[in-house]
């Protein structure tokens, strides 16, 4: 097969129409061939004829989306050096646009022999390895535009592909699970009717099954596990032949898109696939390992790994930088992706030990003309010394806030935790962003996600319970601030039943009412249990996945859920783009937020350091909204109050004065969520009793 000399860019394999160019970086090999896989599985090996700036690359004519391919690298082995070339490894494409098949582990897949980590084997690894695969870039777009929703207007929903959709009886057996279950109309009519405005997908980049999970009869579920930057993994896919996911995974975007819900995807640029020093040779490490892993720098046979994985990317390096980077204009530019949650995103900013928020990864970002102006979230911790930065990220930048999960589950727990730290993170958590020019957008309020308990066994275990995952329970975070309201687990007790239900309306209303973006785990409103698992990454089962059968026993919840949103999409209150100051605003002398006593009374600095302090009211003022609309028109809403009592007892709380308002009425009772039978209206001044366990919110009238 005659090979034209072709192109160094872009890296990857592009078809033009006429055939396909393939580039491959490696500084470190001294041959490359490129590997072409017949329908048959027949190999024809080609070597690429050029190189240039560390690229190399050729044009193969009449090469047509859907062949696969892969690569095999010729160069030193030597891992004390860091060099770990060897050509019997077939290897992916780290450009890779989609992958065919799944790794079927081996010890062909490794360059030395089990048992002797200091040997070198040369079995051919092309039987047991996945290939990659040419695709059509062109697709059918239509108007599909970004849709650009104001981050103080989104309402994320975090999701797992398959995991929302395998047991949705209206959607078809074929394609649950999948990119286009997904985009079917019954699941996007569910999250249009919910009110959420944009899903954030749990990892789609093409990821591998550990072996170790395999051997156990588990698999990877969650993920983040990455070894395709480019490709959309095609586990997910009703037809992942020839690259079709690719289409499908389009389409589906491009459905939510007319849905108005924009999709983000968790991205895992921290690490990959190929484990630490005793991992597979699968992609990067076969090709250019110094270029894309960060060494030990006594010893480079050594991975250095602030991730828990067994390896870092190198950050520190053009290639890894330059890879991070196509990958993510790509999934904006090509895929139509409205924005992205980067997981132990301090891992990214280590160019040395220490995070740094002037490393290379973020000036990158701020000044691309595509990346800089997509939705960006941080996961703003690794497992590293110093890693937690909660609040020390980028002023482009908004972050999973954990200190708002911690806080708001101490609160409802009853715990005697700082009620100033409620009430910063209540209210946008100012402490934390407000000091670089940030506003409370850049808080990505969340009680629960995907690590961790569910919101059912949030208020049903206090312990964790992952025995399934076949490691003694050792797995999973321990101190989870859960509360089981009395007995652990599943109760027949009505009394504890009803607590329960109350809690998890308690923790939806605050996280939909406070300040911030607010992020909802996929299930939550729907009641779903992992059985006090709070780990369940390799559970692909019914431990993980969204039961919707059951779900329909928890219409209360999920209609409470929904009338939440809407109040909160239909009031600005709730959505303010600066902090409160606590000053009067605008035309109102009252202060734009005020914090009250039980008796209606401002709070002072004793009550704020007395458990009687955690029963209290908030005032939120609709006239001292400092911003203006799009058309320069001040904004102007209904005030309103809302009454706090985690305590183990019904309060008494005396509404504020008339200058607050004359008369309220209930828009929300977590102990009445259908406002069926509990008080209606309250003046000014008169007492309003709370129950025990129990958020009311009050609108103000007149």
């Amino acid at each position: 097969m005659h090979i034209w000399p072709g192109n160094p860019y872009p890296l990857g394999a592009t078809y033009d129409g006429g055939g396909t160019n393939f580039a491959l970086f490696s500084e470190a090999a001294t041959r490359v061939e490129l590997c072409l896989f017949d329908e048959d599985g027949k190999e024809t090996r080609i070597d690429l004829p050029e190189r240039e700036a560390l690229v190399w690359h050729g044009y193969l004519p009449r090469v047509v989306p859907g062949q696969r391919y892969g690569y095999r690298v010729h160069g030193p082995y030597d891992p004390s050096r860091g060099l770990r070339c060897n050509p019997s490894k077939l290897l992916l494409d780290p450009y890779a646009k989609a992958v065919d098949g799944n790794y079927r582990w081996d010890q062909a897949l490794f360059s030395y022999n089990f048992g002797d980590s200091g040997s070198f084997n040369d079995f051919d690894s092309a039987p047991f390895a996945p290939r990659s695969v040419v695709i059509n870039p062109y697709f059918d777009w239509g108007n599909d535009r970004p849709l650009k929703i104001p981050m103080y207007e989104t309402v994320i929903y975090e999701a797992h592909v398959k995991g929302m959709t395998i047991q949705h009886p209206e959607i078809p057996a074929d394609v649950r699970g999948t990119y286009s279950g997904l985009a079917h109309p019954a699941m996007i009519r569910y999250l249009k009717g919910l009110g959420v405005t944009a899903v954030e997908l749990m990892p789609v980049h093409q990821f591998v099954h550990d072996s170790g999970l395999i051997e156990r009869g588990l698999t990877n579920y969650w993920g983040y596990n990455t070894i395709g930057f480019f490709a959309p993994h095609n586990g997910y896919s009703s037809f992942p032949e020839g690259g079709g996911q690719v289409q499908e995974f389009k389409a589906m975007v491009k459905a939510l898109h007319q849905a108005g819900i924009e999709v983000i995807l968790d991205v895992v640029y921290n690490h990959t696939a190929e484990g630490n020093h005793l991992g597979p040779t699968l992609s990067f490490r076969g090709i250019d390992n110094p270029a894309y892993y960060r060494l030990v720098d006594e010893d480079k046979q050594y991975y250095y790994d602030t991730t828990g994985t067994g390896n870092s990317l190198n950050v520190r390096h053009h290639e890894s930088l330059r890879l991070i980077m196509d990958s993510l204009r790509y999934w904006v530019t090509e895929m139509h992706v409205d924005g992205f949650r980067f997981d132990l995103a301090a891992a990214l900013a280590r160019e040395f030990h220490e995070v740094d928020r002037l490393a290379a990864f973020f000036d990158l970002v701020n000044q691309d003309p595509v990346v800089s102006q997509v939705k960006l979230i941080a996961e703003p911790w690794d497992v590293g010394d110093g890693g937690y930065q909660v609040g020390g990220f980028p002023p482009n930048w908004t972050e999973w806030n954990g200190k708002y999960r911690d806080s708001v589950r101490d609160f409802w727990r009853g715990e005697p935790s700082s009620l100033g730290e409620f009430a910063s993170r209540f209210t946008g958590s100012s402490d934390l962003y407000q000091d670089d020019g940030r506003r409370p957008i850049a808080s990505i309020n969340f009680v629960t996600a995907h690590d961790g308990f569910t919101l059912h066994d949030l208020v049903s275990y206090n312990e964790k319970h992952n025995d399934a995952n076949g490691e003694g329970n050792r797995d999973g975070e321990s101190h989870n601030r859960s509360w089981n309201c009395g007995v652990e687990g599943e109760t027949d007790n009505a009394d504890i039943i009803v607590l329960r239900e109350r809690q998890k309306r308690n923790f939806l209303a605050t996280l939909l009412l406070s300040q911030g973006v607010p992020m909802i785990a996929h299930g939550d409103e729907l009641g779903r249990t992992q059985r006090g698992n709070n780990n369940v990454y390799c559970q692909d089962s019914e431990i993980s996945w969204v039961d919707w059968v059951d779900a329909r026993n928890e219409d209360v919840l999920t209609g409470f859920v929904r009338r939440l949103l809407k109040l909160r999409a239909d009031h600005p209150i709730f959505r303010r783009r600066r902090f409160f100051t606590g000053q009067p605003a605008g035309d109102s002398a009252l202060p734009d937020i005020a914090w009250l006593r039980r008796d209606g009374q401002v709070m002072t600095d004793a009550d704020w350091n007395t458990r009687s302090g955690m029963t209290m009211t908030v005032f939120l003022n609709g006239h001292g909204i400092p911003e203006r609309d799009a058309l320069g028109e001040e904004i102007r809403d209904d005030s309103f109050l809302v009454l706090f009592n985690p305590l183990d007892e019904d309060v008494a709380f005396t509404l504020p004065g008339r200058d607050y308002g004359r008369t309220w009425e209930v828009a929300a009772n977590t102990a009445d969520p259908l406002l069926a039978t509990r008080r209606k209206t309250a003046r000014a001044g008169t007492r309003f009793t709370v129950s025990r366990h129990t958020l009311v919110l009050l609108r103000c009238r007149y």
